[in-house]
């Protein structure tokens, strides 16, 4: 299986993430002309961990998100399903755990915080994999989400549809591992959800105080959520 489809089948997808784990990195930052660096810079100072909170770092892949996180001095774990994503981040020295998004392996209230970058839209349903994030989170605990979005200003959308996403593809093919995938990752960016439906859904999952901010145009959005502190069970 070279590359997934949007019915995103979680073995598909881990199939798809285990062939492009080589170069996985260099792709990306050829794939986002270097904007992925201040995207992680961004997402920790939204994060706003400290030295003695735990924080789960879901779709972490490689580990370099997790390992930018950990920067604060939090306790940072990287949890990814496809292992050849966390072999590919072996040499970061942050914990490792295999981890499938749905059925996690963390006891309730087990974490300050969750976050996961560029890795929500990978997961279906959506609000399902974000209630099982709202479950190892405490009470009080934060749920920062760094994804695609869908650009307001129409003429930036409208380039970012019909001209970005088209070649990104073509861009890849020379640093990627794994060519066709990059196909589907351009799809699944192109159908994401826009800023304020993906609020809608972080609030339904049963998160509070769902706030976003638009990042390089609206092209990428982080999410920020609060689990209340007197939390009920999400309802399903």
């Amino acid at each position: 299986m070279s590359r997934a489809g949007l019915d995103k089948d979680p073995r598909d997808v881990a199939e798809m993430f285990d062939g492009v784990a080589r170069g996985y990195d260099r792709t990306n930052s050829v794939m986002t002309l270097g904007f992925d660096r201040r995207w992680r810079w961004l997402t920790r100072r939204v994060l706003d961990a400290s030295p003695r909170e735990r924080v789960l770092d879901l779709a972490a892949g490689t580990a370099v998100s997790t390992a930018e996180y950990a920067r604060s001095g939090a306790w940072c774990v990287a949890a990814d399903f496809s292992l050849g994503m966390l072999v590919s981040g072996a040499h970061r020295n942050v914990p490792k755990v295999a981890a499938d998004a749905f059925h996690l392996p963390f006891a309730d209230d087990a974490f300050d915080a969750v976050t996961v970058s560029f890795g929500l839209r990978n997961m279906s349903p959506t609000v399902d994999a974000l209630r099982e994030m709202h479950r190892v989170v405490r009470p009080g605990g934060r749920l920062v989400v760094c994804e695609v979005s869908q650009p307001p200003w129409r003429p930036i959308r409208w380039l970012h549809h019909n001209v970005v996403l088209r070649l990104l593809p073509l861009i890849t093919r020379p640093f990627s591992s794994n060519r066709d995938a990059y196909a589907y990752l351009s799809e699944s960016m192109h159908d994401w959800h826009d800023q304020r439906t993906l609020a809608q859904l972080i609030a339904e999952a049963g998160w509070g105080d769902v706030e976003w901010l638009n990042l390089t145009f609206g092209v990428v959005a982080l999410h920020r959520a609060v689990k209340p502190a007197e939390a009920p069970p999400a309802t399903s």
